[in-house]
């Protein structure tokens, strides 16, 4: 019993923790640290690397937004890297040549691969890095270099913005959130991870990884090590339209937490060789215990339905898990009816997707694979 009772307790106090207790901690410490890069006059030629596979339906619109970038022209070279894409994403691309757009056609290798190749094959002493369906406002570029002037930032990353044809989407929701506490973590001296819609590192930073992992997790707790932060910049803004529906995302949440397991449990980001004492408090509080989240929640509802007949405490916790689950499953079709159904539902997924992540990083290995998500029409 007491081990049991050890499990509840303890899988619900570190469930709290990371979702609320963790939060407000970061907030607290960052309005007393309130670290900001050193910013400074900086133009360097800058590669701005596109990632595309199969992306006919944006790249077009895309390479024209890169071409609106308020930044001097022949400091910026555009590279696509065409990561074996069977449909007219190399037509298109090849259309922009003459304006200086460059096509570099691969095999199917993979995103990080791709990545990597494009980086080997251009000279800028910054790279940017941007998903084919993110559309730069036109300082963006401008506003990730001022920051790469400070020498201690290896990497820094905009803010994506969501957006939705038919109203507020959950995904926004919860990535407004998400960007809230970046931006805490990056005033408390380094956020534990990026997005790869925006985002722009010294070529002397760059870190060749496999392609099993990706930049957004991979580099910046390698970086730290080396003594560079990672930091966040909201005013460099990027837009993405969000995903049509919550069940679309799992894909996307499935890869992203294989990858996360495998940095876990691979990829030695939990070692604390070299980390500084709040940066790794921060790693396993925000990474760690976050990609636990479900099978913390396994554990929270094996231990008090095995305790729910001797103890009221876990038949009440019982109670308020069969209680979620039923609003979370009410929300899977609602539209707005039932208060906090949506998001529930949406919790729901992304902390299934965190089990599913894990069972796929032990039984293959992490989702290399990456496709075109899938937009609202």
């Amino acid at each position: 019993m007491t081990m049991l009772r050890s499990l509840m307790w303890g899988s619900l106090g570190l469930i709290a923790w990371t979702h609320a207790g963790y939060p407000l901690a970061a907030a607290a410490v960052a309005r007393v640290r309130r670290y900001a890069p050193r910013r400074g006059e900086f133009v360097p030629e800058v590669a701005l690397v596109i990632a595309a596979h199969n992306e006919e339906a944006v790249i077009e619109e895309r390479l024209r937004n890169a071409l609106r970038l308020d930044y001097p022209r022949e400091r910026l070279e555009i590279v696509v890297a065409s990561d074996g894409s069977v449909d007219r994403t190399d037509s298109i691309v090849e259309r922009f040549e003459s304006e200086g757009i460059r096509l570099l056609r691969l095999p199917r290798i993979g995103k990080l691969a791709a990545q990597t190749a494009a980086v080997e094959a251009t000279k800028g002493e910054v790279i940017a890095f941007s998903d084919a369906n993110s559309l730069w406002q036109a300082d963006a570029l401008r506003l990730l270099t001022r920051d790469l002037s400070d020498p201690e930032v290896g990497y820094v990353c905009g803010r994506v913005r969501l957006e939705a044809r038919h109203g507020d989407s959950l995904e926004g929701l919860y990535w407004r959130f998400e960007l809230w506490l970046r931006e805490q973590e990056s005033a408390c001296g380094s956020i534990t991870a990026g997005n790869g819609g925006i985002y722009a590192i010294p070529r002397t930073a760059f870190l060749r990884l496999g392609p099993e992992h990706s930049h957004d997790l991979g580099l910046p707790f390698r970086l730290r090590r080396r003594g560079l932060r990672s930091v966040y910049e909201p005013a460099a803004v990027a837009c993405e339209q969000a995903m049509s529906t919550t069940q679309a995302e799992w894909p996307r949440k499935v890869r992203m937490f294989s990858q996360a397991w495998w940095e876990v449990l691979r990829g030695g980001m939990l070692n604390p060789r070299r980390q500084p004492p709040l940066f790794y408090a921060a790693l396993v509080s925000h990474r760690l215990l976050r990609y636990s989240s479900g099978p913390l929640h396994l554990v929270l509802f094996g231990a008090t339905a095995a305790l729910a007949r001797r103890e009221p405490a876990a038949r009440a916790l019982l109670a308020a898990q069969l209680g979620f689950a039923a609003l979370a499953l009410a929300g899977r079709r609602d539209h707005g009816r039932v208060p906090l159904a949506r998001a529930s539902w949406y919790y729901a997924v992304v902390t299934a997707s965190s089990v599913a992540g894990l069972v796929r990083v032990l039984a293959r290995g992490p989702v290399a694979a990456w496709r075109p998500a899938r937009r609202e029409e």
